[in-house]
């Protein structure tokens, strides 16, 4: 099982010091964590896609690069791009690039995203929400399929006839990973297509989701995908701290300034710490707590859905940088070797 970290590199007055982190300083801090995580030995480190004054990356293949020669083995990926509002073409180029540069360890995970700002942005009409990503997925695909290139085109993307787009990714193809948030339609068409999908669970009981991994594969089979070709992901928010107390006196200020700010946005009630705690038990979705507690969480949830690579958002927020590294530092050296040996011992 790959184990990894994601993103939105968050910027903005911290919750407890009040100091404020600009966009240079985030994305400073954001390469030496992606560093650390390469040195510790994770598998993956995935950036988020934004375009507002509250995230730092609005590109998350230009970030990634800033990381790619300084990192040796961990897989870069977007988290998400939001393909809807973007050029296909462009996707995958920029992705091909950052692939040369990382030797092979560039990946796309594609979502239509939780917020709407880029629409309006690049042009796009919402109404178009579904149907805008439906057909830029089915073209990435197409792109990402071989060198010469047909495409027949369609209302949203352009048509392409025999050509090549460069340079070539130094992996036969990207792996083009859809994350879906519990949408059935979405599960389906990642089954359909036969990609790897990544779920994102960032509110209720994980375990309610787990139907949908079933109609995931259930997609895959009906459309005559070999369930050895399919791999999961779940992609969730926690933090891990020396001990369960430190963990949640970090972890909770950053993440309930934000989940109230969006709220207010959309309308939702406040948060409270009362809410954090049961969120945090160990049927909820918030990976919080000492190392202990967060690998007997990821290996319950793996018993539940069998996935093949866990993504956690330790960053919601505005964090003490130190504290973040740190928090990293007992990831990759405390929870993630535990977690191998479960799984490789429940696997013999």
């Amino acid at each position: 099982m790959e184990l990894g970290l994601y993103t939105f590199a968050d910027i903005g007055a911290d919750p407890v010091s009040g100091r404020r982190i600009a966009p240079a300083e985030r994305l400073k801090n954001l390469v030496e964590e992606i560093v650390l995580a390469d040195q510790l030995g994770l598998e993956v480190f995935g950036l988020g896609e934004h375009h507002r004054p509250d995230y730092a990356v609005s590109a998350p293949a230009m970030a990634l690069a800033a990381a790619a020669p300084q990192t040796q083995r961990i897989r870069l990926t977007s988290a998400v791009t939001v393909l809807s509002s973007d050029d296909p073409v462009r996707v995958f180029e920029q992705f091909a690039t950052l692939d040369n540069l990382s030797a092979g360890r560039a990946e796309i995970m594609v979502g239509r995203g939780s917020f709407i700002e880029s629409f309006p942005l690049f042009g796009y009409d919402l109404d178009d929400y579904d149907a805008l990503f439906d057909e830029k997925l089915r073209m990435l695909v197409a792109l990402n399929a071989g060198e010469r290139v047909r495409w027949p085109g369609g209302p949203h993307t352009q048509a392409i006839d025999n050509l090549s787009l460069y340079p070539r990714p130094v992996q036969t193809a990207l792996p083009i990973w859809i994350a879906v948030g519990g949408t059935p339609q979405s599960v389906v068409r990642a089954g359909a297509l036969g990609l790897p999908m990544a779920l994102a669970i960032i509110g209720g009981e994980p375990a309610r989701f787990a139907p949908l991994f079933d109609l995931y594969h259930r997609a895959a089979a009906q459309a005559g995908h070999p369930p050895g070709s399919l791999r999961t992901s779940i992609n969730v928010h926690g933090f891990v701290g020396g001990t369960s107390q430190s963990a949640c006196d970090i972890f909770y200020p950053a993440q309930a300034e934000v989940m109230n700010r969006i709220g207010r946005e959309r309308g939702w009630p406040p948060t409270s710490r009362a809410q954090f705690e049961v969120a945090r038990s160990p049927r909820g979705n918030l990976f919080v707590g000492s190392p202990a507690e967060v690998t007997d969480k990821i290996l319950a949830n793996h018993a539940i859905f069998g996935f093949d690579r866990i993504l956690i958002q330790m960053a919601i927020g505005v964090l003490d940088h130190a504290d973040l590294m740190r928090a990293i530092e007992l990831f990759g050296t405390k929870v993630a070797p535990e977690v191998r040996k479960a799984v490789t011992a429940s696997a013999s």
